[in-house]
């Protein structure tokens, strides 16, 4: 919300602070502030100048060399290039030395050879409107050579961000307020405009009908004749342009004042527009309104409108109609002042997607009580600027709902929260009345206070006990440390185990990344081919990009290296940790924690000793994934083609399913520019935690040297690999210590060896812990091993 320094101090006297030390005041107390913008002018070197001459710039074709009357009794030279003037006009004139918006200072200068002592401003250079093209041109009338800053007054504008449970804040005056009571100023006259001052009567049923009271409990309507509409006063405009909103008429300027002075939004019809009373409804079946922005809008019958006999005249609390809005030639006027229940005008401004300063305050929740005293003000108004004679009483249909009460404060806990001994409890009261809330009753331990109906966030004890330490400030409450030990749970277990992973990763040269968890139904497609299962699909999706949640991490780590590659990235080493949806038989969708891994390009970086590194295959991966917390050994057994991957294969440990790991096909590859092949795989965190064993172990180096042996042997080609890995990993031999594979051959010839078999050959490794081995020993255990490895598979050893 945009707030105006100058407006502010219509309220109360501010000069006595800096712009730094308001916003510090504002930010301590909970308004964040998200802006600070000067306008206008400060410096008096800019002044009134009168443009006596000009000529063509000698130099250029754009550029004009003027002589200007600035009242210091002698011509100064300008060089201008802006052509919407003519000689006699007045013009805003900064001086060398003058200090703009922005931090410009003005300095002389040479413009294509010519001198310049000065320039003549715009008003968007000065800070004080919008780029018309070319210069300010000022009354005529205007002194030469008075300061701008004498004709137009700077002011300051503090965009700030409220919170939705300070809706009282979203006024001049609720500021104000707040203001008032943080720094302890007092506010100027009266205490805020709520107060009503003119009579009321009940409505008659042919004048206002309350059909919809849950949406509308109270509305008044207030009748002004031979009103004369059109511009608004310089005063009035200012205060409007001033927060950035365009004045249209008066009338209008009015109900705009009155919402930025004190949150009561307000609306005026066009009486002669209406077509009988005003009755409060919610919309018939196809009903539509044609509103104010010009566009036409569907109603359903839960939204609720202002009517007249025949149609539907505005949009309750968002917008009204154009068919019944004021314009010049509006003459006689109905003024409505109301309270909208926050959830209907919320439900509907959001299905809509119209959302107006109006229904801004209305969501949020204004206060029933002012309803009066700002309809009462907005008819002050338009007496004095726009004329005309207004009924003398007010036409009320319903009653305000009284949203606040009394709120019992408890001081003992109050004392005990804040945690200041210092703190008195007559400072925290005077703290409360400073905030607008009066006392009802008072003892040591408990006390009762009554909450003006502006504050709508005050409900409960401990409510006054945060207001009082938002005053105060929060610097004073003296810093404890209280925490106990908690013990460490699941959740901190997970995350720690999450945290471990990415270590790993990262050592071994890896990049976390992070990828958006709503892709499109395309792009998992592309990815993943056909997957199992079902895709989560949005109801109502932000864009074509954003349509699915993400059954797999693995769509947006290839969009990632798609990016990293278009960069210039020759080797590619990323991996994310983050949650895939998966949507079940039954409908309900079924959330997982997973970790996704990509690897492509060279082992290293190339440099003067290996400037062709050997290009990282799938090995490679598993290699990582083995030397992951939580993996001892893996077990690899090939997948179902899905057309987007080959190698495609699913990875054990144990009886534990850790994931699978793939090669991105190529045909995939190519589209994202890799340079090589892509592979990929991707892990459950909950099996990867299963197998983690905690803090890491260690035990000695071995004291005895080890012994090896080779070992060749046939089998069938269709034989995996795994099963022999497996065999050497379960044999009950104390003396072997490991086992790897070798060597792999196969002739597809036939000519050295049968098609349909394959020779392997693996080293085992022998040691004992307790000696050194006798190479008797370790042919004993060797030939028993080989032994058990023919009689556990059909395999020839070659011996």
């Amino acid at each position: 919300m945009q707030v105006s320094l100058n407006w502010l101090q219509t309220h109360l006297d501010l000069s006595g602070y800096t712009t730094a030390q308001l916003s510090d005041l504002l930010t301590f107390a909970g308004i964040e502030v998200e802006g600070i913008e000067e306008k206008g002018v400060a410096s008096d070197k800019v002044v009134v100048a009168q443009i006596q001459s000009f000529e063509q710039h000698p130099n250029a074709d754009k550029l004009s060399v003027c002589q200007v009357d600035d009242g210091s009794g002698s011509l100064r030279q300008i060089v201008c290039g802006a052509k919407n003037f003519k000689a006699g006009d007045k013009v805003p004139l900064a001086l060398p030395g003058a200090a703009l918006p922005g931090g410009f200072e003005i300095k002389e200068g040479k413009l294509r050879g010519a001198v310049s002592n000065g320039m003549m401003c715009s008003a968007k250079e000065l800070g004080l409107g919008e780029d018309t093209g070319g210069l300010w041109i000022l009354d005529s009338e205007l002194p030469v050579g008075k300061p701008v800053n004498q004709i137009v007054e700077s002011d300051t504008l503090f965009d700030l961000e409220i919170t939705p449970n300070r809706s009282d804040l979203l006024s001049h005056l609720g500021l104000a307020r707040e203001l008032a009571a943080l720094t302890g100023l007092p506010l100027k006259g009266e205490r805020d405009h709520a107060k009503a001052t003119s009579k009321t009567r009940a409505a008659k049923a042919d004048e206002v009908t309350l059909e919809a009271t849950d949406g509308c409990p109270y509305y008044t309507a207030r009748i002004i004749k031979d009103v004369k509409v059109g511009p608004s006063p310089a005063w009035l405009k200012a205060r409007l342009e001033s927060i950035g909103l365009r004045p249209i008429n008066n009338i209008v300027d009015i109900t705009n004042y009155v919402m930025m002075e004190m949150g009561q939004s307000l609306h005026a019809f066009d009486l002669a527009k209406l077509q009988g009373g005003i009755t409060v409804r919610r919309a018939k079946e196809g009903e539509k309104l044609l509103a104010l922005d010009g566009q036409e809008y569907a109603l359903l019958t839960e939204d609720l409108v202002i009517a007249d006999a025949q149609r539907p005249v505005a949009i309750a609390g968002v917008m009204g109609g154009e068919e019944t809005g004021v314009t010049e030639s509006s003459t006689d006027i109905l003024l409505e002042a109301a309270y909208f229940t926050p959830g209907n005008v919320r439900r509907t401004a959001r299905r809509l997607s119209l959302h107006s300063d109006s229904s801004y305050r209305f969501e949020r929740g204004i206060d029933p009580q002012q309803v009066h005293g700002g309809s009462d003000l907005a008819v002050k108004l338009i007496l004095t600027i726009a004329g005309g004679t207004a009924e003398d009483v007010l036409r009320v249909a319903g009653e305000p709902p009284v949203l606040v009460g009394e709120v019992e404060l408890d001081e003992v806990r109050a004392h005990r929260l804040l945690g200041m001994p210092g703190l008195s409890a007559d400072e925290a009261h005077a703290i409360l009345e400073k905030l607008g809330l009066t006392r009802l009753s008072a003892n040591k331990e408990k006390s009762r206070w009554g909450i003006p109906g502006y504050r709508l966030d005050l409900q409960r004890s401990v409510d006054l006990v945060e207001e009082v330490a938002r005053v105060i400030g929060l610097d004073r409450v003296p810093a404890k440390f209280t925490a106990a030990f908690a013990q460490g749970d699941a959740t901190d277990k997970a995350y720690d185990h999450a945290m471990q992973l990415r270590q790993a990763l990262v050592h071994r040269g890896f990049n976390e990344a992070q990828t958006l968890r709503l892709v499109s139904t395309a792009q998992t497609k592309d990815a993943l081919g056909n997957p199992t299962g079902g895709v989560a699909a949005l109801k109502n999706p932000l864009s074509e990009d954003h349509t699915t949640l993400r059954p797999s991490i693995i769509p947006g780590l290839l969009a990632s290296a798609a990016l990293n590659v278009r960069q210039g990235a020759e080797r590619l080493r990323l991996f994310e940790i983050g949650r895939v949806f998966l949507k079940m038989p039954n409908g309900m969708v079924r959330e997982e924690e997973r970790l996704a891994i990509l690897l492509s390009g060279p082992v290293a970086p190339s440099s003067w000793h290996a400037r062709e590194p050997k290009a990282a295959d799938i090995f490679d991966l598993r290699g990582l994934v083995e030397s992951l917390p939580g993996v001892a050994t893996l077990e690899i057994k090939p997948l179902k083609d899905n057309g987007a991957f080959l190698l495609h294969s699913e990875l054990k440990a144990g009886n534990r399913v850790l994931g699978w790991i793939a090669q991105v096909h190529p045909a995939r590859a190519r589209a994202l520019d890799a340079r090589g092949p892509v592979y990929v795989c991707e892990l459950l965190l909950s099996a990867l935690r299963q197998g983690s064993s905690g803090p890491a172990k260690f035990t000695d180096l071995p004291r005895f040297p080890a012994i090896t042996r080779d070992v060749a042997f046939e089998l069938a080609a269709d034989v995996p690999n795994a099963k022999v890995s497996a065999f050497f990993a379960g044999v009950k031999e104390p003396l072997l210590i490991s086992s790897a594979l070798f060597d792999v051959f196969a002739d597809p010839t036939g000519v050295k060896l049968p098609q349909d078999r394959k020779s392997l050959a693996w080293t085992l490794t022998y040691r004992s812990s307790e000696k050194t081995l006798e190479t008797a020993e370790v042919d004993a255990a060797h030939a028993r091993i080989l032994a058990a490895l023919e009689k556990a598979l059909p395999v020839v050893v070659r011996r």
